[in-house]
């Protein structure tokens, strides 16, 4: 079945459909990762998104039980140059192809991806529409311009369940995650560090939140455009100066706005497993997962009090910061991985040795 993929700014795309049939629009981004698409599928954070792979073959190792991270698949279509037609792995319980039509996505194969991704990179990231409807390419076109894009939209709520619940019954430390559309290796990697953790949604306030006895706090990764969910802005607000927090992607523009600051779209995002990120404490870089397209913009925060942690090293733009008085960090990128280099874990012993101090006081 053919498949097309158009774009805002008049490029269409044809290939070959391996997924659901149907129709979706979405603002369209490349990912540079080799591998992991299963954990790039199941990432909460891509919703309202269309994936395209770099990297020219994608699938050959299936879909198992183990990597998903989420209960189910967010982002609204997958583009790939080839899709494997073997899948090799012992894991393996079916292919790439198949997890698309079970979870009624739209995957396209034998486009250009270079000339995608070279598109996006000097247009930026573009409305699109995917779709296995034969039709007019001008309509297409049209439908994409007329689709709404990711600024000023709340994807939170459309990803997050609505009730709280607990990850895990054991550790020493009370942890609650604040969900913005949290990945499950964030809450893994919490859990390995001695820490007992509790998911709440979004839209939970500051009251009830502390009345969990908490420890400390994680403000979690999510989609959209940060400077569209006020209310979370507004809890982490009031729970500064309470308890420890650490806020990963989405939790990070979440604090940086929270301190007074502003974020702004990025041209294409940062979306892939291989982006160098320096520590300007200890002059390290580390090869990091990545997946946002917007961030905080560091000269609209109070130098007074907080101070620049980490810096992309392939454009400058924030990576990480931290509050010089209170027990409070964040990073732009994922030090979870899943998928991709484990190189930024450590921070999440940071976060831990921040509530032992906290907790000894």
């Amino acid at each position: 079945m053919k498949a097309f993929l158009a774009l805002e700014d008049g490029t269409v795309f044809r290939g070959l459909s391996f997924g659901s049939e149907g129709e979706r629009c979405g603002e369209i981004v490349f990912n540079t990762s080799m591998a992991g698409y299963q954990e790039i599928l199941t990432d909460p954070s891509y919703k309202g998104q269309i994936v395209a792979m770099t990297y020219p073959l994608i699938g050959n190792y299936g879909i198992n039980d183990e990597d998903a991270e989420s209960n189910r698949v967010f982002l609204e279509g997958f583009v790939v140059k080839e899709c494997s037609k073997v899948t090799s792995n012992w894991r393996s319980r079916k292919s790439l192809g198949e997890y698309l039509k079970e979870n009624k996505i739209i995957g396209i194969e034998g486009i250009d991806t270079r000339a995608l991704t070279l598109r996006i990179r000097q247009s930026g990231e573009l409305k699109a529409v995917i779709t296995t409807f034969k039709q007019d390419e001008k309509e297409l076109i049209q439908k994409a311009r007329q689709s709404r894009g990711l600024t000023g939209r709340d994807l939170v709520k459309d990803v997050v369940p609505g009730k709280s619940y607990q990850w895990n019954d054991k550790g020493r430390y009370h942890v609650a995650v604040l969900d913005c559309g949290v990945k499950f290796n964030i809450l893994r990697e919490l859990a390995k560090n001695g820490c007992r953790v509790t998911v709440v949604p979004a839209k939970t306030g500051s009251k009830e939140i502390l009345e969990l006895k908490l420890d400390g706090v994680l403000l979690s990764n999510g989609p959209g455009d940060p400077a569209a969910v006020p209310y979370v802005v507004h809890t982490v607000r009031e729970l500064i100066g309470h308890v420890p927090m650490f806020g990963i992607c989405l939790g990070h523009q979440m604090l940086g706005q929270a301190f007074g600051g502003k974020t702004f779209k990025l041209k294409y995002g940062h979306h892939g497993g291989n982006h160098p990120v320096k520590d300007l404490k200890t002059g390290k870089a580390a090869i990091t997962v990545q997946n946002h397209g917007f961030c905080v913009d560091i000269e609209t925060l109070n130098k007074k009090n907080i101070e620049m942690t980490h810096l992309n090293l392939n454009d400058g733009t924030l990576e990480g910061m931290r509050h010089k008085k209170l027990p409070i960090f964040s990073v732009q990128f994922h030090p979870e991985s899943a998928p991709g280099p484990r190189d930024a874990e450590y921070l999440f012993g940071r976060f831990v040795e921040m509530m032992k101090r906290k907790k000894n006081a």
